[in-house]
């Protein structure tokens, strides 16, 4: 018989059977969990139920809870690049929690399988500790692996579609499990099937890369090549790069476990080579890399005179304005205050609108398919 833990009730009766967790299979299955405490950004009211697991067996067992309750449902990672609302969620947070690597050389490449609930950095880790190229400058981004197609990560001129291979996932529709390559998922910045077309139809459960021995090639990110200006670094090998990349991290990026946050919350801007042009002379600092052109928002957050002011709780970073710390909001809104703001101010300086990366939990009665 299941037993289900109530997160509010903490007195115990005396003589009487305590609340617990469900244990459903390997499932743990929690009521009334608040948002905040699963989302870097720490904001959001509680999820009427936050389903754990461990093993790919339970994923249907997990969306069977949710239909038998008649309940929506949202698949979380490691709330890294997750909004929450005040209201909560009224239906079952789901998070795949397994966590391994292995690897496997395929002739001159090497393909890495890393399970979902992989913390990325660990993969990146993983990766570099055995000279291998291609997401070396992805270290230090916060979430799970299972997020990392889903929104096509990327960072200082890597992205993880250029070294994606496919991916396990649970079809929730079709109630199978399947095989995703390439192809199915339409890598766009920051975009795939999963957050656009297909979004609430698959869980993924592994990601597999296909990495090389070597090195990045140059011209680096321009953040990459002051720093090795600066530290007179001729040494670009995977792990060097890593490092570089870490350490510019930690000093431009705070670590969300000790200053909330979600990374960078706003895109940056995409331009066509005219209109990069034409930005470039007016002084504008673009970067043109193998995905295009682009303009930095952090940098357009900087010039409107946002960069270290506190607006509604939420601070802008001082050493890298496309990042929002909550430093003392208490609420959504409050963060939608801050956003609001800043956004009208890009638009009227430059009018470039900008958009919001992370994505929001809705408190919606809007019921996936399942």
């Amino acid at each position: 018989m299941a037993l289900l833990h109530n997160s509010n009730a903490v007195e115990e009766h005396k003589g009487k059977i305590p609340f617990y967790d469900i244990i459903y299979y390997s499932m743990i299955i929690r009521e009334n969990i608040l948002l905040s405490e699963l989302t870097t950004m720490r904001l959001g009211g509680p999820a009427r139920f936050v389903v754990d697991i461990d093993d790919p067996a339970d994923i249907p067992a997990a969306f069977d809870f949710a239909a038998s309750r008649k309940l929506p449902f949202f698949i979380l990672g490691g709330g890294a690049n997750t909004i929450a609302h005040d209201e909560g969620f009224p239906g079952v947070i789901i998070r795949f929690l397994k966590s391994d690597i292995k690897l496997v050389q395929a002739d001159d490449d090497y393909l890495i399988t890393a399970s979902a609930g992989t913390p990325w950095d660990d993969v990146v880790a993983f990766a570099t500790a055995r000279n291998l190229t291609g997401i070396e400058a992805l270290s230090k981004i916060p979430g799970l692996t299972g997020a990392a197609p889903v929104q096509n990560i990327g960072a200082y001129g890597q992205d993880v579609a250029a070294v994606f291979v496919s991916a396990e996932a649970y079809d929730i529709a079709e109630r199978h499990f399947v095989t995703l390559y390439h192809s199915d998922f339409s890598f766009s910045y920051r975009r795939s099937i999963l957050n656009t077309t297909k979004k609430n139809q698959f869980l993924i459960t592994s990601i597999t890369l296909r990495l090389s021995q070597g090195q990045m090639s140059r011209p680096f990110y321009n953040s990459i090549e002051r720093y090795i200006s600066e530290h007179h670094i001729t040494d670009f090998s995977p792990a060097q790069i890593r490092q570089i990349v870490s350490t510019i991290r930690a000093d431009k990026l705070p670590d969300p476990a000790i200053k909330p946050s979600s990374g960078s919350f706003f895109k940056n801007i995409y331009l066509t080579k005219e209109e990069a042009s034409l930005a470039d002379s007016q002084g504008y600092p673009i970067y043109h890399g193998r995905d295009g052109y682009k303009i930095n928002s952090g940098w357009l957050i900087e010039q409107t005179g946002f960069k270290g002011r506190l607006l509604h709780g939420i601070r802008v970073n001082e050493k890298a304005a496309l990042v929002l710390i909550n430093e003392s909001a208490s609420s959504y809104q409050d963060l939608a205050n801050a956003r609001a703001e800043i956004v009208k101010a890009v638009q009227q300086k430059f009018g470039f609108n900008l958009e919001q990366e992370p994505v929001e939990i809705l408190p919606t009665i809007e019921r996936p398919k399942i």
